[in-house]
């Protein structure tokens, strides 16, 4: 059964795409920066992201709302072409 979401930002994008994209866009640091939690300062990787993130609703609501701001910020062509997502959403 498919279900589309338009109002949904986020529909279409899986939590690793969402850390993959962010990480490349900011940076480990600048990441860690945004979003003061351990998994994105201390030996970052998308694996200990993507398992404290799925545990942790706050968290990743911090980083489904960095991620929905910087697209609304940049818009989705701008964003493809900074990096922010990849070039096949």
């Amino acid at each position: 059964m498919h279900h589309e979401q338009p109002k949904n930002p986020l529909h279409g994008y899986t939590l690793e795409q969402i850390i993959v994209s962010l990480s490349d866009y900011y940076g480990w640091d600048g990441l860690g920066g945004r979003i003061e939690i351990r998994c994105f300062n201390e030996n970052p990787s998308v694996k200990s992201s993507l398992k404290f993130l799925r545990k942790t609703p706050w968290a990743r609501k911090k980083v489904e709302d960095l991620f929905i701001y910087t697209l609304e910020k940049y818009g989705t062509n701008d964003a493809e072409t900074t990096g922010l997502i990849g070039k096949d959403k």
